[in-house]
């Protein structure tokens, strides 16, 4: 072979080789690519599930804290400010007493009234009595349907309505505050007749079957279930018409306001014919496993014998019980066998007079003809 085709030979070789390197080298760059893309998506997995393990962890220790259920509250959900004044019951220091339940409810900022009275003008007095104005407040309860309870609710309306549109214009009920209640020829539930009128004022209704928190702390119990026997209603109500049919009348919408407090629950009921341990035990039950640092309004105990009162102290002693200021058909003989079975005494212990008050901070005031 010539040295110039050996020549021409090591030029193809060398050409052949370098083509062959330059393979090699960017193979292995591919390889080496693939491997780091590999590792960066191993990587990025990686990192996706422990972000979602983490949002999982979160999301559950929020759930567990959650003021529902059995659960325990959060405590920046607590209620710092209460003052619950007595508008409308049987004594009267000053303004007019009745068979009736009202109180103007002022909780960290929020002014609510719960239950309207007998007569339609009676709580309307006694605010103007006591330099209480009532036409900024929205919300009203209605713990049931007794008239003794909803009479005042379309007469404080139109007339607060007047200045302010929204005055009293969103009223709480439990479901079955509209089933009929039939007579002998005639409708027992007043109700039934209000809601049109009330509605024709521009109000609205807003119906409960269930625990609901209206505001931070502060619960709304719904219709309250009857765990004890306790039958704190009146005698020969007759029947209510329910979906299902004719069935007795228990007030199966009867229901109360919780307030959850650093110092324990405060309950407060218009007639707690529900029971008064029933709806205590459900408001521990659905809020918090708290003592009952208050318990305030009616709760129908008048007509309970010494043995039945005598239950229902001990239960009272079990939940803590603290403070009873117990007005309307609660019965004056009753709150005084409570004070002493309860082991509570006459600051404690009192009974409701029209200006009364409960107040977080100071605890029952119960003016001068009470004390």
């Amino acid at each position: 072979m010539s040295v110039a085709a050996a020549r021409s030979c090591s030029v193809v070789e060398w050409s052949l080789i370098g083509s062959e390197v330059s393979g090699l080298v960017r193979w292995k760059s591919q390889i080496r690519n693939a491997m780091e893309l590999g590792l960066m998506k191993r990587l990025l997995t990686t990192i996706v599930i422990a972000a979602a393990l983490l949002t999982l962890s979160t999301s559950g220790t929020e759930m567990t804290t959650q003021p529902a259920g059995n659960t325990q509250a959060k405590p920046d959900r607590r209620v710092h400010s209460i003052r619950v004044l007595v508008l409308s019951t049987m004594l009267a220091d000053a303004g007019i007493g009745e068979w009736g339940f009202a109180a103007l409810v002022e909780v960290d900022g929020h002014r609510i009234l719960f239950d309207t009275g007998a007569h339609p003008d009676t709580v309307l007095k006694n605010a103007s009595e006591l330099s209480i104005d009532l036409g900024s407040i929205q919300e009203v309860i209605l713990s049931h349907n007794h008239d003794d309870h909803t009479g005042g609710l379309l007469h404080l309306r139109r007339e607060f309505a007047k200045v302010n549109p929204a005055a009293l214009s969103r009223a709480h009920v439990g479901r079955g505050i509209f089933w009929s209640r039939p007579r002998e020829n005639a409708e027992a539930n007043p109700m039934i007749q209000v809601k049109p009128a009330y509605e024709a004022t521009g109000g609205v209704f807003i119906e409960h079957s269930e625990p609901v928190e209206l505001y931070p702390g502060v619960w709304l119990t719904g219709p309250v279930p009857r765990v004890f026997p306790e039958r704190n209603w009146p005698s020969r109500l007759g029947p209510v018409k329910t979906p299902a049919g004719l069935v007795e009348e228990t007030i199966p919408e009867d229901m109360s306001l919780i307030f959850d407090t650093d110092k324990g629950l405060v309950v407060l009921s218009g007639c707690g014919h529900a029971g008064v341990i029933n709806t205590l035990e459900f408001a521990r039950s659905q809020v918090r496993r708290a003592p009952i640092y208050a318990a305030i309004g009616g709760f129908h105990l008048f007509q309970l014998d010494d043995k039945r009162l005598a239950w229902t102290a001990s239960k009272m002693r079990e939940f803590g019980v603290r403070h009873l200021l117990g007005a309307h058909c609660t019965g004056i003989e009753a709150v005084y066998r409570l004070r002493q079975l309860a082991r509570l005494d006459r600051s404690t212990c009192v009974v409701s007079s029209v200006g009364s008050s409960f107040a977080l901070d100071k605890g029952i005031d119960p003016l001068a003809l009470a004390r």
